[in-house]
């Protein structure tokens, strides 16, 4: 099938940075969300994304112009849907906001649309059980900020298709991405790795190892890491963290148990940029 329309499920972080590439690759994009606040920041972020890729020349003023007119916002997701060619979800990592999201993008769809889920942990499979095509679903894993980051970690369910995910490739290689294609098991590759590490450096934080400075700088210069685990938790979400871990957790074992220090500061409600405080202190960047 052609794939001209493409519908970005959820205006958060992950779904706005999908929704710049998805324009940027030269889709029409509509962007849902069940608020118009969310859509709103959606809108101002994408915009700033464009035009922050032309002053570093990443994207010329042609492309941020085309981008642009590609994108729409909107809440009524039953329209958008039956007008996508092609939909990812990215809504938070709970399993009954996803079973409610794919039994209605299932309903409300083309029989032939491919359903992707940005899930970072959760089961492709268990998703498609959700729908009648399962055939149809897939993981479809982007990386935070997705405008600058080159990896889509495509993860097959067990009963996706071969068709499905070679479409899956073509899109998210129009998009200007790198793939890896993976058979499903939870945390795929990239999250068990990343999760494992930001919890082990929760736990040296909380052992009195060093201070989040230093263990940022020492994985960031020793390991070669574009961004510490404190940065790039806080820049994640710690509550995003705590859920990912608790699912590995229950499905891998207790090398995923949460570290009680991120437990104790997703509990005060230190989510990190989103709430202006996390591991670090950013109200004075408001």
């Amino acid at each position: 099938m052609n794939i001209n329309r493409i519908l970005v499920v959820g205006s958060g972080i992950m779904g706005s940075g999908i929704a710049y590439a998805s324009a940027v690759g030269g889709y029409i994009t509509i962007v849902t969300d069940v608020q118009e606040a969310s859509l709103a920041k959606a809108k101002s972020y994408i915009e700033s994304m464009l035009e922050k890729g032309v002053q570093r020349n990443k994207i010329t003023t042609e492309q941020k112009n085309k981008a642009l007119e590609k994108l729409s916002y909107t809440t009524d997701l039953e329209t958008a849907a039956g007008k996508a060619d092609f939909v990812i979800e990215a809504v938070p990592e709970v399993k009954t906001i996803k079973k409610q999201v794919f039994e209605k993008l299932d309903q409300y769809t083309k029989k032939d649309v491919i359903l992707a889920t940005n899930t970072s942990t959760m089961s492709p499979t268990e998703i498609g059980s959700y729908t009648n095509r399962p055939e149809r679903v897939i993981a479809m894993h982007f990386f935070n900020p997705v405008p600058k980051m080159k990896l889509v970690e495509i993860a097959r369910g067990l009963e996706t298709s071969d068709k499905t995910a070679e479409i899956v490739k073509f899109v998210a290689g129009k998009m200007g991405k790198e793939t890896v294609l993976i058979n499903e098991f939870p945390g795929f590759v990239t999250s068990r790795i990343s999760s494992m590490v930001g919890n082990e450096a929760f736990n040296m934080l909380m052992e009195g190892v060093g201070t989040p400075e230093d263990i940022d700088r020492a994985i960031e210069l020793g390991l070669n890491y574009p961004m510490g685990p404190f940065k790039l938790g806080d820049m994640v979400g710690l509550d995003t963290r705590l859920s990912n871990l608790q699912y590995l957790h229950s499905t891998l074992g207790e090398r995923f148990r949460p570290s009680p220090l991120l437990v104790k500061y997703v509990k005060a409600g230190r989510l990190g940029r989103k709430t202006g405080k996390g591991v670090y202190d950013y109200t004075e960047d408001n």
